[in-house]
């Protein structure tokens, strides 16, 4: 700009001379000569004066200076960093400090602040544990799957209503194949009315669980049907005497499922260290199923479920209703059903049947 600034100037200069030398000269023929050198002064004075106020006038360049912009979000986290090095014993100053960084997405550095100030609380502090999982799953995902989903449900077992941390660790939950548990999480957290842009994210994640959880029922209730067909029935008594309750039958009326599951001898070598998962499903209605609880696989054992084990609030099964219960030895430790995973199902009647005899007898096609 003060190039061409100065081009003009030289320029207006230019045309000023040369008006003005035919004026000196037609000013020194004439009689009254003394005007004329005036003349050729206002002359180029108005030309000079004149064409710089309404260039700048009429230009578009913003000739007058703006104010000073504020502090850029650079400036002012190194400027909190750099107090910080004069108060290291700031916890909330690290807990701001990586927060700041992950904005900026300087990842390392987010890391060290949170790590400083997990460090300062002695490993005490929720948020500190959440910023440290938070950059190490935005570094790389896997990561839930090892330190960030362990400091997740550290984080969760001192902020229990923590949103951040009950977000990841839904995340968590459902990376390990433990749905009910993702789907409890994400349930919670939408009930602490989530902001509107997050909302929609948790109900789709809850959208995808059910339909995981369906899928499975889907396919262990087709896996039933055709291996029921070419496996003989089990012996319905148990083959020794049940292992203590898990949990007691519920009291005061509420509606229970009570099985004694057992598993078949031919499949002794399949359960391992295996989860074993027990349904209680509605077998007219497919969907999730109304309660479910993921145990040891150890054997015999008796299961109780009530109300309070529903997966979705307000959808549990009730005195009277007739009912499916499903255990099943999750082998890759996922909820969701697959192939060669033992199995077994009986019908139960909610209010009728007491204890029933479950027992594990084939596996999924």
């Amino acid at each position: 700009m003060l190039t061409f600034v100065l081009l003009a100037a030289a320029l207006t200069v230019a045309g000023a001379i040369a008006v003005a030398i035919p004026l000196l000269k037609s000013g020194a023929a004439a009689e009254a000569a003394a005007p004329a050198p005036w003349a050729a002064l206002a002359t180029t004075a108005l030309l000079v004066i004149g064409s710089a106020v309404l260039y700048v006038t009429w230009s578009n360049w913003p000739w007058r200076s703006e104010s000073a912009p504020a502090d850029s979000p650079q400036s002012m986290v190194a400027r909190l960093a750099r107090e910080l090095e004069h108060d290291p014993q700031n916890l909330e100053g690290w807990l701001m400090l990586g927060h700041s960084y992950i904005a900026l997405q300087e990842y390392p550095l987010a890391l060290r602040a949170y790590e400083r100030a997990d460090r300062l609380s002695d490993g005490k502090n929720a948020e500190a544990l959440t910023g440290e999982a938070e950059v190490l799953a935005l570094t790389d995902e896997s990561e839930l799957n090892g330190r960030a989903g362990r400091l997740i449900e550290r984080a969760l077992a001192l902020a229990p209503d923590s949103g951040k941390a009950l977000f990841f660790g839904g995340a968590v939950a459902a990376r390990r194949g433990d749905l009910p548990l993702a789907r409890a999480r994400f349930v919670k957290l939408l009930g602490m009315d989530p902001p509107p842009n997050v909302r929609p994210l948790i109900e789709q994640q809850i959208n995808a669980i059910d339909a995981q959880l369906a899928g499975g029922a889907a396919a262990r209730a087709a896996g039933t049907s055709v291996a029921s067909a070419k496996t003989p029935a089990a012996p319905a008594k148990a083959a020794g005497p049940p292992a203590e309750a898990p949990a007691t039958a519920p009291s005061g009326g509420e509606a229970f499922v009570r099985v004694n599951v057992t598993l078949a001898p031919s499949l002794a070598a399949a359960a391992g260290s295996s989860p074993l998962f027990v349904f209680v499903r509605d077998p007219g209605h497919p969907g999730p199923p109304l309660a479910v609880k993921r145990l040891e696989s150890r054997f015999p054992q008796t299961v109780s479920l009530a109300a309070s084990d529903a997966m979705i609030p307000g959808r549990a099964f009730t005195s009277g209703q007739s009912v499916e219960v499903v255990a099943r030895i999750a082998r890759s430790g996922n909820p969701v059903g697959a192939s060669g995973d033992p199995l077994g199902e009986v019908s139960y009647r909610v209010g009728r049947d007491e204890l029933v005899s479950l027992v594990i007898d084939h596996v999924m096609p």
